[in-house]
């Protein structure tokens, strides 16, 4: 049973991972981390992001191989050690509550710019409903609006509250990696809040992986960086570094059943043109800007394991619209603003369409009298896609 917000028809739940078809998981965010202070003195800030614009990159193209190009090696992988100073600049830690969930859930993320644009995965903020944002190097917390997400690439951008004089991350300028090329992974290992950094080395390049979301849902990822390092839950969204210090990609899998992890990093670069995209408010048919429009219904099984055509609601969330027009479990939502709603998919496209603050006319069959029902209601900003 899913949320739907704004097309999305599920949320990752805190802590969770199922195993992919190659024995692999997102590197999902772990549950009931806090944030913890630590200092960095001696560092300076790095010269990108001082302005507030997204840093671009500097000569130098895709680090990558073709498709199945990518060679394996030795690996240098060594169990993970406290992060040092200097690689836990522009690194944060976040931390989400899941309010229709009732839970809660940790990753890592990237600083962009000194005023606080910050890059993670999409699925270490998904059905958040409230984000908060460590910067480790200085222990300060802020809280962090989601400014909009790609969950087909798993990237997404939050903006920092208040943010001024931050210190950034270094992106790679000199066209990426290679295999065999030594990498260090930077993240809040198990979502402890203390910043960990786990070296390897990449094994292939411009590879594919499939991952299982925290809803049981597919979900396939193109050109990633494959290398070996010991990656954990919590280490989504945080920085892969090359031998220079700079972010060459994001951690965003590893593998579960191998005697030696094997991780995925989406390659910086993809990231960067999605955030520009963000940035600029381009919204598409991947791309989410802002948080999507919310009913605040979560769907039963599918209709044609029912036998009906619309989408069964399995559970309405207190204080939501879908409570206020009077939705129940049971009930069966056929048509949005006149426009017939046969599938779960159908609601979700047709919230999508919609932003919050947008009034539709919802049409439901109830599951109590069997009599069709028609109700106007506001939507409200759902919980992160």
């Amino acid at each position: 049973m899913g949320l739907v917000a704004g097309g999305a028809t599920g949320a990752v739940i805190a802590g969770s991972g199922a195993d992919a078809s190659a024995g692999t998981t997102a590197a999902e965010p772990a549950s009931g981390a806090t944030g913890t202070e630590q200092t960095d003195p001696g560092t300076t800030v790095p010269d990108q992001g001082q302005d507030g614009t997204v840093p671009d990159f500097g000569p130098g193209g895709r680090g990558g191989t073709a498709p199945g190009d990518g060679t394996s090696g030795g690996s240098s992988q060594t169990q993970a050690t406290a992060a040092t100073a200097e690689q836990q600049v522009g690194v944060v830690t976040i931390d989400s509550t899941l309010g229709y969930q009732d839970g809660a859930s940790a990753g890592t993320g990237m600083v962009l710019t000194s005023d606080g644009l910050v890059l993670t995965n999409n699925h270490v903020i998904s059905g958040a409903t409230s984000v908060e944002v460590t910067v480790e190097s200085t222990g300060k917390t802020y809280t962090a609006t989601v400014l909009g997400a790609d969950p087909s690439a798993d990237v997404a951008l939050l903006q920092l509250t208040g943010a001024s004089g931050l210190q950034t991350v270094t992106l790679d300028d000199d066209g990426g990696v290679q295999a065999g090329d030594e990498v260090t992974a930077v993240g809040n290992a198990e979502g402890t809040g203390d910043l960990v950094a786990a070296t390897g080395d990449v094994t292939a390049t411009d590879q594919s992986m499939t991952a299982a979301t925290g809803t049981g849902d597919a979900e396939t990822l193109d050109g990633l960086i494959q290398f070996s390092a010991d990656v954990v839950s919590g280490d989504s969204g945080g920085p892969v570094l090359d031998d220079e210090g700079e972010v060459v990609g994001i951690t965003t899998a590893a593998s579960t059943n191998t005697s030696m992890t094997v991780a995925y990093a989406i390659e910086i670069q993809d990231a960067v043109a999605i955030v520009h995209q963000i940035a600029s408010g381009e919204e598409s048919g991947t791309v989410q800007i802002g948080l999507p429009a919310f009913l605040g219904v979560a769907l039963a099984d599918s209709s044609a394991a029912t036998g009906q055509s619309g989408a069964v609601v399995g559970e309405v969330l207190d204080g939501t619209p879908a409570a206020r027009a009077g939705l129940a479990a049971g009930d069966v939502i056929t048509a949005v603003d006149g426009t017939a709603v046969r599938s779960s998919d159908d609601l979700s496209a047709a919230l999508a369409a919609h932003e919050p603050g947008d009034e539709v006319t919802v049409t439901w069959t109830s599951g109590t009298t069997g009599g069709s029902e028609q109700a106007s209601v506001t939507l409200v900003e759902g919980p992160a896609a």
